[in-house]
């Protein structure tokens, strides 16, 4: 069976969303495995992530993944703001 999902993420600043999208382009460009594949694509300040995968057990891993990089990363952005 095969799944797939799509994730907006909103940034406050356009720059912030550059940034994720280049640090994830590796891991979108060469995925770990083969059970899944991920597009990544920018819309002003807005990430888009589209994940596909064989079955449901891929995509909740890929997704798990790209979610706490992003998040991760999103953060770090805030803290190097403020400072």
């Amino acid at each position: 069976m095969k799944s797939a999902a799509k994730i907006s993420c909103r940034f406050s600043k356009k720059r912030h969303a550059e940034v994720v999208f280049k640090a994830l382009q590796p891991d979108v460009r060469k995925p770990a495995t083969l059970r899944s594949s991920s597009s990544l694509t920018r819309e002003d300040g807005i990430l888009v992530l589209r994940v596909s995968a064989r079955d449901t057990a891929a995509l909740r891993a890929a997704l798990n993944a790209y979610l706490r990089w992003i998040g991760s990363l999103k953060s770090v952005l805030e803290v190097l703001e403020r400072s």
